[in-house]
């Protein structure tokens, strides 16, 4: 039997392969299929992974592999099959995709196995981790029956779990993986950020104790690795995370469960850019194992597949116990303008109500989706706005550390005392983010315990997990937010929710607005009656018609959905197409438009069937960035294989067209 003296091999590199090298004598029982390995390509050692073995090969002057980097291969056949499956449908090579799937520290922690660090802490110590295994209501019983069955006959069916938060979705997870323990298989469980869901992931580490392994990004190489060896072991157990998770070398995968399945940090930002979600119900399918797409605000793509019979949808309408929804009040902030002949941040309603919880012992929750005490300065007397020297965008002003900020590039700068344009000292602080809220808060609650919790307030470590700590402890009355708090959080004594402005999504330029306004009022506005005391949600808007908001004030997805699919069908956006955006990048912008109408006309010639609708090009939504100018071209068609197959034919796998950068996104969010 001749032996395999040649690998095929793919490097994390935008260059399609897989490209061939010998095999030295010293190292062929030590290359199989799957395993990492140190090559030289071209004037570079590269990091690449074995996709193939053969004991032929007709190239001449081969070179050989200088060395081999793991004990044992680092991914197996069905990693290898998701990967290349990956590749395709996000437009990237396979050896990118499969380091995705491998991160670089796993690999060099592997290699160099450094001491796992015992400062890490996998759940922050505020949270409670006791759990009681509950009885199933009616409503959970039938969707576990279902579950259960397609797992016991390894039928890789997609469920959609639809149910209103606080209704029990977490508990049916729990069931359903206890199931398939029980059967001696594995499973995943991705959530969207582990720091924003810390009770959801204690309980899981609760219920199933010495089986639950975790996955992020907080966690060292060393430790990451460690945790990446327990779970090749083949035990059976539990893998919690985020979106990389769902390359866990898990053996005998059962089930898949993605938690809050609409969310968009789900999307990677990286090449490949790949939905985490979609990764989830390829994998499973590979394995033979069922998905759980769980959400009290499904994805519109997701429903849709429902409604059409792809996905099982199964419905959890009603909070445990009976508990009734919030009531949502809407208050109409034009006509507290017309009334008061002034702006102001709280409504007499959202006041009133602060007020009478807040005395009674109660907690509040206050959202906005924008940080920063003013959103912009501006001249009244010539309309100047000051601006990000490197972006297109005003810049925010910060009263804690009395500097105007870009949240896009980090650019700093003292505010000015008279205008740059006309010196005029009609300088104006206008508009509002939390640092402005909380402040307000402070002068209008003087008695009451305030915090805020964004990223700008929470940029240390262990400082989310203290004001979290600090809320569920009642030493804070107020918090004060962004969407961090929007998901996850299960606090009793949270009986009033306020949102302070529903319009900021809203007025994005982006087809999807309306379904972010949707699902961010719903999750928060799920924050509150999630006990005897019940609850109240006041949303502020200077849009009370719209859709969006009026579906959220009385919790109906159904009526949100039947309106916005409606919209999506008649300009065709998904989920009735597929989209592909190509974003160019470069300093000269005359260059970057160049380049991006020359590619444009590449691609409409070679458009033969006329199946692709190309839009642009366009100024992106940002247009400057870090002083990088970009332009976006849009390609959609019902079928994401015809766009992918233009592109590979017209610029392959390059990333540079004439000196600009130019990246494509599948299904963009």
């Amino acid at each position: 039997m001749s032996k395999d003296r040649f690998a095929d091999i793919v490097v994390n590199r935008p260059v399609e392969g897989p490209f061939t090298y010998s095999i030295p004598e010293e190292l062929e029982d030590a290359v199989k299929i799957g395993s990492c390995v140190e090559v030289s390509f071209g004037p570079k050692r590269l990091t690449g992974y074995v996709v193939g073995l053969s004991p032929d090969c007709n190239i001449k002057n081969v070179k050989p592999i200088s060395r081999v980097l793991d004990r044992s291969p680092l991914i197996d056949t069905h990693m290898l099959e998701l990967t290349r499956w990956l590749s395709k449908y996000y437009y990237s090579t396979w050896g990118e995709a499969i380091s995705a799937a491998v991160p670089g520290a796993l690999k060099k922690s592997l290699n160099q196995k450094r001491r796992v660090s015992q400062k890490e802490e996998d759940i922050p110590e505020y949270i409670d981790g006791s759990d009681t295994h509950l009885a199933p209501t009616p409503e959970q019983t039938v969707a576990l029956d279902q579950i259960k069955q397609h797992i016991d006959d390894k039928n890789p069916r997609v469920f959609l779990l639809h149910g209103v938060t606080g209704s029990g979705k977490t508990e049916v997870y729990l069931q359903a993986i206890g199931h398939a323990l029980k059967s001696g298989l594995s499973s995943i469980v991705l959530v969207p950020e582990i720091s924003l869901t810390p009770q959801t992931v204690a309980r899981f580490k609760a219920r199933f104790e010495g089986k639950i392994a975790v996955l992020h990004s907080r966690l060292t190489g060393s430790r990451r690795a460690s945790e990446w060896e327990r779970i090749a072991s083949g035990e059976p157990c539990v893998v919690v995370g985020a979106r990389s998770a769902i390359f866990a070398p898990i053996k005998d995968l059962g089930l898949v469960v993605v938690d809050e399945e609409h969310e968009t940090s789900y999307k990677q930002d990286d090449v490949p850019r790949y939905n985490a979600r979609d990764v989830a119900i390829k994998r499973a399918e590979l394995a033979g194992a069922v998905t759980i797409l769980g959400s009290a605000t499904p994805s519109l793509e997701s429903f849709y597949a429902a409604q059409k019979g792809r996905y099982v949808l199964i419905e959890l309408p009603e909070r445990i116990d009976s508990r009734l929804m919030p009531e949502v009040e809407i208050v109409d902030m034009r006509d507290e303008l017309s009334r008061t002949k002034k702006l102001h941040i709280f409504s007499a309603s959202l006041k009133s109500w602060i007020d009478k919880d807040v005395a009674e012992g109660k907690q509040v929750i206050l959202f906005l989706n924008r940080r920063g005490f003013s959103t912009f300065i501006s001249c009244r007397k010539c309309g100047h706005v000051v601006m990000c020297k490197r972006c297109s965008v005003s810049l925010t002003y910060h009263f804690h550390s009395k500097k105007l900020n870009c949240h896009h590039c980090n650019y700093e700068m003292d505010p000015p005392d008279i205008c740059p344009k006309c010196d005029s000292s009609y300088l104006k602080y206008w508009g509002i983010g939390t640092e402005k809220v909380e402040s307000e808060a402070h002068r209008f609650f003087p008695g009451a315990r305030i915090s805020r919790m964004d990223t700008d307030s929470t940029h240390k470590r262990g400082t989310h997990e203290k004001v979290l700590s600090k809320f569920k402890d009642h030493k804070i009355d107020i918090l004060v937010g962004t969407q961090m708090i929007a998901k996850g959080l299960d606090f009793p004594k949270v009986t009033l929710v306020g949102v302070i402005s529903a319009d900021t999504a809203l007025n994005l330029p982006d087809f999807r607005s309306g379904e972010r306004t949707f699902n961010l009022l719903t999750q928060v506005a799920g924050r509150a009656g999630r006990s005897d005391l019940g609850g109240k949600v006041i949303i502020q808007t200077y849009t009370p018609g719209h859709y969006a908001i009026q579906a959220a004030r009385t919790h109906d997805y159904n009526s949100f959905y039947g309106k916005e699919i409606s919209f999506r069908k008649d300009l065709n956006l998904p989920p009735f197409s597929h989209m592909v955006t190509l974003n160019f990048r470069g300093r000269s912008e005359d260059k970057v438009l160049k380049v991006s109408e020359s590619l444009r006309n590449k691609l409409e010639r070679k458009n033969k069937s006329g199946k692709i609708e190309i839009l642009g090009p366009a100024p992106a939504p940002i247009s400057r960035v870090k002083g990088t100018y970009r332009w976006n071209l849009f390609l959609k068609s019902d079928k994401v294989e015809r766009i992918t197959a233009l592109l590979r034919d017209t610029i392959g796998a390059r990333r540079r067209e004439n000196g600009i950068i130019v990246t494509v996104d599948v299904d963009p969010y």
